[in-house]
């Protein structure tokens, strides 16, 4: 089933394995990357309702990142750091390609990632109790949605890798039905938080969009690293918007 192929890929959760994926069945799991948020949010959000107990904010805050992190097994984080590397400096598109595909992390990518760490934990701390549970739940949903908006949206930078099987496998159908769920999970939470779901994820698609353009210009289209780093900074912003909408009192 392709949301157990997209939840292996997006996770680090133990499954079971009758036989190897196709590079075709893992492009067709992107349609299911909004359930994967979705439990991710599910296992972030009872964690959270445990820490509360026994922990104080800043350090519940702090233990939540770092599952973050573990439970999606650095992946986003990586490519994040990557595209961070690729971006800085003067390069031609071949040599940020290559600064792309280099294990090591360069300085860009180090203070990239400490900034985003950091900003993320200041929002997650700033989040009123009241509200904390429905934006764990909801700040996956959205990041790994617009994952899917960029895959479908915006052209593969590469002539091969793993990207391209997301690129051909993402259509039309799948970029419905995975905003069908987004929407409708944005929508059952509407008595939570009135409509601000909906308007989480306009302002997330719009940033999504600024930024592919941007990373278009830069790369010649998008890339495995690239979808990451949208998905970090998509779950910062979520963050901040929540913390943002509380403040102006329009949740």
């Amino acid at each position: 089933m392709r949301f157990f192929t997209a939840l292996r890929f997006l996770t680090t959760i133990p499954l079971p394995r009758r036989r190897d994926t196709t590079a075709e069945e893992l492009g067709r799991s992107a349609v299911y990357f909004p359930l994967v948020g979705l439990v991710i949010g599910l296992i972030l959000a009872g964690l959270n309702w445990i820490f509360n107990m026994v922990l104080p904010l800043p350090l519940a805050s702090a233990l939540l990142i770092v599952i973050m992190i573990v439970l999606t097994g650095g992946l986003h984080l990586d490519g994040f750091s990557d595209t961070c590397d690729g971006i800085g400096g003067q390069k031609s598109v071949e040599e940020r390609w290559q600064v792309m595909r280099d294990s090591h992390v360069g300085s860009f990518g180090v203070i990239g990632v400490a900034a985003l760490l950091l900003v993320k934990y200041v929002a997650l701390s700033s989040i009123p109790s009241g509200l904390m549970m429905v934006a764990l739940l909801f700040m996956p949903v959205v990041s790994r949605w617009v994952m899917v908006y960029a895959i479908f949206a915006y052209p593969y930078a590469r002539p091969a890798g793993l990207g391209t099987s997301f690129k051909q496998g993402t259509r039309w159908l799948a970029f419905t039905i995975a905003t069908f769920i987004t929407v409708t999970l944005a929508l059952g939470l509407t008595p939570l938080f009135h409509l601000a779901g909906l308007i989480i994820m306009v302002v997330i698609w719009l940033n999504t969009t600024l930024m592919a353009v941007y990373f278009e210009s830069k790369f010649d289209g998008l890339t495995g690293d690239t979808y990451g780093a949208i998905n970090e900074v998509s779950e910062t912003g979520v963050l901040i918007l929540f913390v943002l909408l509380s403040n102006l009192g329009l949740i």
